[in-house]
């Protein structure tokens, strides 16, 4: 059974979490502290980055470190080619709309990362646990980051009022991305969705689905999530 590395609030891991759970496939979750740079893990993956999968089969091991190279590997391996046209598909359409979900991953997996997700879990969660870095979290550094989540969400809502989902007309890689981040950003209370109706309504249909109820059972030691995080009818 394959292995997936990760940390219950590392939003890489999440989104390859959601895309395995959407394929029904079983999955060995094995947690990894991102801040603590192991040894053991460092052999494995020098970056010292998650997620990482691996598989076990007779000799021919697959090991992959980070989120594209997984997401890529597991689209390509055909685990989401059912034959059935309503399953999900990580880059469905033809070459163009594929196109456009890989953009979409992209913005979510590296611009939404670097102005949202890094400031407010960077900040209120692996600086709490970290013994080098430990303390309280900078606010300007959270301010930032719940500045540039508005600017997010309005683009969220933009999406989800133009198309039936963020990449197009079906679920894609890209919705889970964008459900990753925001899952991890809801956990601690600072997503504002009374001020994106469309984004709120988006992610009330992807947080409804069965492959989020993983997710949202996932407790961080030290830090209780907000009611609203484990409802679907928030």
């Amino acid at each position: 059974m394959p292995t997936l590395v990760h940390y219950p609030l590392c939003p890489f891991s999440r989104s390859i979490r959601l895309a395995v759970a959407e394929c029904e496939l079983d999955l060995v979750l094995e947690e990894e502290r991102p801040w603590d740079w192991r040894s053991d893990f460092l052999e494995l993956n020098p970056a010292g980055t998650l997620p990482l999968y691996r598989e076990e089969d007779e000799g021919d091991d697959v090991l992959l470190c980070g989120v594209y190279p997984i997401s890529e590997y597991l689209a390509e391996t055909g685990i989401d080619e059912t034959g059935d046209a309503r399953a999900f598909s990580f880059f469905p359409g033809n070459e163009a709309e594929r196109g456009e979900v890989r953009r979409l991953v992209d913005w979510f997996h590296r611009k939404f990362d670097s102005e949202v997700t890094s400031y407010l879990i960077g900040e209120k969660v692996f600086r709490r646990f970290n013994s080098d870095e430990g303390g309280a979290p900078d606010m300007e550094m959270v301010r930032a980051g719940q500045a540039n989540l508005r600017y997010h969400l309005t683009y969220i809502s933009h999406l989800a009022e133009e198309r039936t989902w963020l990449g197009g007309e079906h679920l894609s890689f890209a919705d889970l991305a964008a459900a990753a981040h925001l899952s991890c950003i809801d956990y601690l209370g600072d997503v504002p969705w009374g001020q994106a109706e469309g984004a709120k309504d988006w992610y009330a249909r992807i947080k409804s689905r069965p492959s989020f109820r993983s997710l949202l059972s996932d407790r961080v030691p030290g830090i209780k999530p907000p009611d609203i995080y484990a409802d679907p009818d928030f």
